[in-house]
C-alpha cells in the first residue's frame, strides 16, 4: 500500500524536505512560487533577486505590503514564505545571479533551479550555468494572459538558447525611468508621460527618476530610506505630474525643461549608474533655440512620417502636440482625461516627439515617426492570475523531475482563450537539442558577418559577445597559430585595443576567434565574414539567423502550441520550435535591440589561459569581471514591472 504524506507519496515528501532548490526571482511569479514551494513541502530553498519592492507591485506580488516598500524583494518574500511554513529554511540574497559569485559550484549544490526572471540576459545566463553544472531548470514566463513552463536538461532537452527568440516585451521600471539604452525603452516611457500628463495616471507608469534604483544604492537599507523619504511629504508638498503640468497651464517649454532637463540633471546626481555607462546629456529649451535651430537644415524629402527630424524639429513637434492636447483638454469637463491612440495624430506626434528627445539624450540614434508607431502599441499587462497559474505549473514540473519522471515532463502553454479541443493549458513533448545550437551544441560555433575595418574591439565584445552572445566576461583570442589575446577580461589588460579595428590585428575574411567565458564555463568559436554590404545601421548579422524574429510557425498535430513571452515576469518564448494550430495562439511582436577607447594597437601573445578543472577544483588565473551590465537586456515592446 502506498504510504502518504498529505497529497505526495511518503518517498517524495522525503526528497522535497531534504533536497536544496534555487528560486531566481521574487517577482511576479517568483513570490507565487516560494510560497507553493512551501507549501508543497520544500524546506531547503534559496531564493536571490536585485530588485526592491515599488508600490507597483503591490497589486500582484501578494508577499509584499505597502510596509515593505523600498526593500529588498529577496529578503520581504523569505520572511513572508515563513509565515505559511516557520520550518522551512530560506536562505535570500539581495544581488544579481550574474555576479561571478554565483559560480558552476553554486549551481552544483542545487537539485533544481527554477528561474522566475525578467531579462533575458539572465535567462541566457542561468542556462549556461545549469548546463555547465548538468542541473535540471524549469524555465518560465507570463505575457498578460498567456503564460509557459519548460523543462530544460543538459543533454535531453533543447537549452533556452536553442531557438531564436523574439524580441522582448517588458523591462524593468528602473530601465524605463533611469537607464534607458533601447530606443523601445524611450517610446514605453514617451506612452507612460502621456498618460501622466494627460490621461488617467498609473503608479506603474511612474516617469520620473527612480530613486530606488537597486544599482543606484546596493545597500538595502539606503535603498528602503530612499523610497521611505520619497513617500513622505515632510515640509514640501509632493504634486502629480498631471498637478504639477495643469498649475503651469501646459506651458511646453516648462515641460520641456522638466522633462529633458531637471529630471536628466538629477539622474546625473546617481553617480553609481554611470560608472559602466555613457551618462546622458541634458537639454535646455533656450539654448537649443539660440544654437541648433539656426543651423538645422530643412528635413531631406520623402514620406512625412518615415522622416527622421533633426532635434530642434523633434522640439517644434514636442511643443504642438501638447499645445493641441491641452485644447483638446480644455473642451473637456473637469476632471476629463485624454486616452492614446497611436491612429490620434496629436497623441502620436507627442509619444514621437518625447520619445526621440529622450532617445538623443541618452545618445540613441532617433527614429522615425513611422518606426515609433509600429512599436508604440503593444504594451502587455501584469496579471496575477497568470502568474499563479504559472507558479504552480512549476511546482508540478518540479515534482516530475524529482520524482525520477523526467521524461513525463512537459512544455506547457497557457492560453488566453480555449484552443479548438477547448483547453487553455496545451502540453507539448520536450525537443531534443538542437544540433545547431551554440550554446548547448558539443562545439559551439558562429559564424558572424560584420565589416572587419569599422568594427571595433570594443564593439565586438559589447554588442556582440556580451550582448549578442550573451557572455558576461569574454576573453578572446585570435586562431592565428601566435594565440594572440585579442581581449581579455583582467581589466586594464588590453583596453589599449578597445577603439581600434579587427583589420588592424590581422584580422579578415574568414578569420577564426575563440572567445571563453570562464564564469559560464563557456566556449564559442566565431567565423568572421568580412562584408561592406550590410545595412544602415546594421554593425553585424549572424548568418542562418533571423534577428528579432520569431521561428516560422509550422502547423503541428495535436496538442502543440507557442506563444511569445514578455512582461515582467516572463521568458521569451518556447525553447520548443513548435507552433499553434490555430493564429489566436500566437503573438509575435518584431523589435530593435539595446546598448552599448584608447591608443596604440597593443595584443597580448601567449597561451590561452585553461579552464578550470572541476575534478580536481583547480582554479583558472583568470580573475572573473564583476560587471552585470548585461543584465537588463534587449528588445522592442513592452510591459514592466
Amino acid at each position: 500500500m502506498v504510504q502518504l504524506v498529505g497529497s505526495l507519496r511518503k518517498e517524495l515528501a522525503d526528497s522535497l524536505s531534504s533536497c536544496k532548490v534555487l528560486v531566481v526571482g521574487a517577482g511576479g511569479i517568483g513570490c507565487e512560487l516560494l510560497k507553493n514551494l512551501v507549501l508543497t513541502g520544500f524546506k531547503n530553498i534559496e531564493v536571490i533577486d536585485l530588485d526592491t519592492i515599488d508600490v507597483s507591485n503591490l497589486n500582484r506580488q501578494f508577499l509584499f505590503q505597502k510596509k515593505h516598500v523600498g526593500k529588498s524583494k529577496a529578503q520581504v518574500a523569505k520572511e513572508s514564505a515563513l509565515l505559511f511554513c516557520p520550518s522551512a529554511n530560506i536562505t535570500a540574497y539581495h544581488d544579481s545571479i550574474m555576479n561571478p559569485d554565483y559560480n558552476v559550484e553554486f549551481f552544483r549544490k542545487f537539485m533544481l533551479v527554477m528561474n522566475a526572471l525578467d531579462n533575458r540576459a539572465a535567462r541566457n545566463h542561468v542556462n549556461r550555468m545549469c548546463l555547465a553544472a548538468d542541473i535540471p531548470l524549469i524555465e518560465s514566463g507570463t505575457a498578460g494572459y498567456l503564460g509557459q513552463v519548460t523543462v530544460i536538461k543538459k543533454g535531453l532537452t533543447e537549452c533556452y538558447e536553442c531557438q531564436p527568440k523574439p524580441t522582448q516585451k517588458t523591462f524593468p521600471g528602473c530601465t524605463i525611468r533611469n537607464t534607458p539604452s533601447e530606443p523601445i525603452h524611450c517610446i514605453v516611457w514617451a506612452k507612460y508621460l502621456f498618460n501622466q500628463l494627460f490621461g488617467e495616471e498609473d503608479a506603474d507608469q511612474e516617469v520620473s527618476p527612480d530613486t530606488a534604483d537597486p544599482e543606484a544604492a546596493w545597500n538595502p537599507e539606503e535603498t528602503a530610506a530612499r523610497a521611505t523619504a520619497s513617500e513622505k511629504d515632510g515640509d514640501i508638498k509632493r504634486v502629480s505630474t498631471k498637478e504639477w503640468a495643469k498649475s503651469t497651464g501646459y506651458d511646453p517649454v516648462k515641460l520641456f525643461n522638466k522633462l529633458f532637463k531637471d529630471d536628466i540633471m538629477y539622474l546625473l546626481t546617481m553617480d553609481k549608474l554611470w560608472k559602466k555607462r555613457k551618462a546622458p546629456t541634458p537639454l535646455d529649451w533656450q539654448q537649443l533655440e539660440s544654437t541648433v535651430r539656426p543651423q538645422e537644415e530643412a528635413p531631406a524629402s520623402g514620406l512625412k512620417d518615415q522622416k527622421v527630424l533633426g532635434v530642434w524639429g523633434y522640439c517644434q513637434m514636442f511643443q504642438q502636440s501638447v499645445e493641441t492636447l491641452r485644447s483638446q483638454l480644455q473642451e473637456k469637463d473637469e476632471g476629463a482625461e485624454l486616452v492614446w491612440d497611436k491612429d490620434d495624430p496629436p497623441a502620436m506626434d507627442f509619444v514621437t516627439a518625447a520619445a526621440n528627445l529622450r532617445m538623443h539624450i541618452f545618445s540613441m540614434n532617433m527614429k522615425s515617426r513611422f518606426d515609433v508607431k509600429s512599436m508604440a502599441g503593444n504594451i502587455i499587462p501584469a496579471i496575477a492570475t497568470t502568474n499563479a497559474v504559472i507558479a504552480g505549473l512549476i511546482v508540478l514540473e518540479g515534482l516530475k523531475i524529482l520524482s525520477g519522471e523526467l521524461e513525463s515532463c512537459r512544455t506547457i502553454f497557457l492560453n488566453k482563450c480555449p484552443n479548438l479541443r477547448k483547453k487553455l493549458l496545451v502540453p507539448c513533448i520536450l525537443d531534443p537539442p538542437s544540433s545547431g545550437c551554440y550554446v548547448c551544441a558539443s562545439r559551439p560555433e558562429v559564424t558572424v558577418k560584420l565589416n572587419v575595418q569599422k568594427t571595433t574591439v570594443l564593439c565586438l565584445q559589447d554588442r556582440i559577445l556580451k550582448e549578442k552572445f550573451g557572455m558576461v566576461a569574454p576573453d578572446v583570442q585570435i586562431e592565428d597559430g601566435k594565440g594572440t589575446i585579442l581581449i581579455s577580461s583582467e581589466e586594464g589588460e588590453t583596453e589599449a585595443n578597445n577603439s581600434k579595428f579587427l583589420s588592424d590585428f590581422g584580422i579578415r575574411n574568414g578569420s577564426r576567434l575563440q572567445s571563453d567565458d570562464f564564469l559560464q564555463d563557456y566556449t564559442l568559436l566565431i567565423n568572421v565574414l568580412h562584408t561592406e554590404e550590410l545595412e544602415r545601421d546594421v554593425e553585424f548579422e549572424v548568418v542562418g539567423e533571423a534577428p528579432d524574429k520569431a521561428p516560422p510557425p509550422q502547423s503541428n498535430q495535436e496538442e502543440v502550441n507557442n506563444i511569445t513571452n514578455g512582461n515582467k515576469d516572463s521568458a521569451q518564448p518556447s525553447t520548443s520550435s513548435k507552433a499553434a494550430a490555430e493564429d489566436d495562439d500566437v503573438m509575435i511582436v518584431e523589435s530593435d535591440e539595446e546598448e552599448v577607447a584608447s591608443s596604440s594597437s597593443t595584443a597580448t601573445t601567449g597561451t590561452k589561459r585553461k579552464h578550470p578543472d572541476s575534478e580536481t577544483g583547480e582554479s583558472s588565473m583568470k580573475r572573473p569581471r564583476t560587471d552585470q551590465s548585461g543584465a537588463a537586456d534587449d528588445d522592442d515592446i513592452i510591459a514592466l514591472d
